[in-house]
């Protein structure tokens, strides 16, 4: 075990965080890899860094380290780890690929000699694979990428097709198409395979995974796959009844106001409404509100004065009516 101080040995303070400590580690350990540090006693002073990041890392060994020096150590399961042999093969699969992913990859699908890991066997560290003295980095598939994105009304009604614009690390700006299925509703997720971040080593790119908003329409809203139009209509239409033509998502629909109707009436068209992707079909409801003219002519208002009289009171029969006076 080596007797200098492991703090030393890192560079780093007594009271330096655990970051501080990692930072150092792949610091060194990227200085004094053999594909870059040709020096005679690199693989010694990496076993020397690897020897007081093994301490210095874990926060019991670290604890008895401050106490007892190198006696709270000595002797303790993975302290000590000697130069050449499996020296390299005690950096962490996450250490290793964040330090050395690049230099292999900029090698062409290269590594370091089957010496610079000890023994004649393959390794495997987090991304890295190979054996007998030729190393390919692992392919690995990209990450997908999460994105949200507005629908229009219609096209989610619909279907159709979207085109939206994503910004790439670089700056650069990629437009993609995105085929919107009948009838996708908010919260709903559309997934283009193979748009989200590249893979390493040749591996497959990851998915753009959209997040779905669907859009406001200045007449309709829906529920679910039933498509709802609020309908005014007139005092002599509710009195009177009448047909009323209205718009659909695709033509129009006539639709008759009984007599007597009354506001909060539903009018319903059965299988009108929105038609998903599988064929199934929502109704379309027509909600009724009796909207009162602002302004009058004075024989109109003639005619309205004289039936308040002769028309029944829509309020008899309600028990709140006949409430008596405190």
């Amino acid at each position: 075990m080596s007797k200098r101080d492991y703090y030393d040995i890192l560079d780093v303070s007594k009271g330096a965080t655990a970051d501080e400590i990692r930072t150092a580690h792949r610091r060194l350990v990227r200085k004094l890899h053999p594909d870059v540090n040709k020096e005679s006693d690199a693989s010694e002073r990496f076993a020397e860094v690897q020897e007081a990041y093994d301490v210095l890392s874990d926060e019991e060994k670290r604890s008895r380290y401050d106490q007892l020096g190198h006696a709270g150590v000595s002797g303790h399961p993975g302290a000590g780890a000697q130069p050449g042999g499996g020296a390299w093969s005690d950096v962490d699969p996450e250490t290793f690929e964040s330090i050395f992913g690049d230099f292999f990859r900029g090698r062409g699908g290269g590594g370091p000699s089957q010496g610079d890991f000890g023994g004649g066997g393959g390794y495997d560290f987090g991304g890295f694979s190979g054996g007998g003295g030729q190393r390919q980095p692992r392919q690995r598939r990209g990450a997908d990428l999460e994105h949200e994105i507005t629908v229009p009304f219609m096209t989610a009604a619909v279907g159709g097709t979207e085109t939206i614009r994503l910004a790439g690390g670089d700056g650069s700006v990629q437009s993609i198409e995105v085929k919107v299925p009948a009838g996708i509703s908010t919260g709903a997720t559309l997934r283009v395979r193979g748009k989200g971040n590249p893979g390493a080593a040749g591996g497959a790119s990851g998915d753009l995974r959209l997040r779905v908003q669907v859009g406001p329409h200045p007449w309709f809203r829906r529920e679910g796959l039933d498509l709802f139009l609020d309908l005014p209509i007139s005092i002599a239409e509710a009195a009177l009844g009448a047909s009323i033509q209205l718009p659909l998502l695709k033509g129009s629909v006539t639709v008759r106001v009984p007599q007597a109707t009354s506001s909060g009436a539903k009018l319903r068209v059965p299988g009108k409404g929105i038609t998903d992707s599988g064929g199934k079909a929502g109704d379309f409801f027509a909600l009724i509100s009796i909207s009162a003219p602002p302004d009058l002519s004075e024989a109109n208002r003639e005619q309205l004065e004289g039936m308040l009289t002769s028309l029944p009171d829509p309020r008899s029969g309600l028990s709140w009516v006949e409430v008596p006076d405190s």
